[in-house]
């Protein structure tokens, strides 16, 4: 009991010391230390929790995707949270909202072919116009090629072709291209050689 209440007080005045405070530079980096090791545990919980539900799904075509997005999501969510605990990383904030306009033009140019491969990838999940195993032919730098659909990740679609190469497709030109999604045929062979066990029974024949 006593060491328990030793041990409470103990993180107590640690709390109130400069070595967690937002305040001090030691105590911003020793947060951010703790927020970067909290935001990669929650990924690799999310990534673990997206193969263990793997097993359990028929389609799977939307779960890279999820997977890949929730870890976005809280890094930056942890970010974000980061910023506006430190004082100082609030005021640069609100510094840079004067040129927002412009940083905002700037990163749209930039960014543009990433983000219309995001919102591609949203598209080719919601709407399913190819799944996860469907056996394609698209047109590559090398000719048509036919190969297996992968992973849909936040950019790109992975395929595999017959020679075990991969090819990776920006979801955006996935979306914008046409796509031969082949049908799986399973061929069943049929013996049609006569049956030399078959036995051909004659009419008797009558006796005078």
């Amino acid at each position: 009991m006593l060491r328990s209440k030793y041990t409470m007080n103990y993180l107590a005045h640690v709390a109130q010391s400069d070595l967690l405070s937002p305040r001090t530079a030691l105590g911003a980096v020793i947060l951010g230390a703790l927020f970067l090791v909290a935001a990669v545990g929650l990924a690799a919980f999310v990534r673990r929790g997206a193969r263990r539900l793997k097993v359990h799904l028929s389609d799977v075509t939307g779960l890279a995707f999820a997977s890949a997005l929730g870890q976005v999501f809280v890094y930056v969510v942890a970010l974000i949270l980061y910023a506006h605990l430190i004082p100082d990383l609030r005021s640069v904030g609100t510094a840079l909202l004067a040129g927002a306009s412009v940083v905002s033009v700037v990163f749209g140019l930039a960014a543009q072919s990433t983000l219309s491969n995001v919102v591609a990838g949203f598209s080719l999940v919601l709407y399913r116009p190819i799944r996860v195993g469907d056996h394609v032919q698209l047109t590559t730098p090398k000719g048509l090629v036919t190969a297996v659909v992968q992973v849909i990740s936040l950019g790109y679609t992975i395929l595999l072709d017959s020679d075990e190469n991969h090819i990776l497709v920006p979801n955006s030109v996935m979306m914008s291209t046409i796509v031969i999604r082949i049908k799986e045929k399973v061929c069943e062979a049929s013996d049609s050689s006569p049956n030399n066990s078959s036995v051909v029974s004659t009419p008797p024949t009558l006796t005078s």
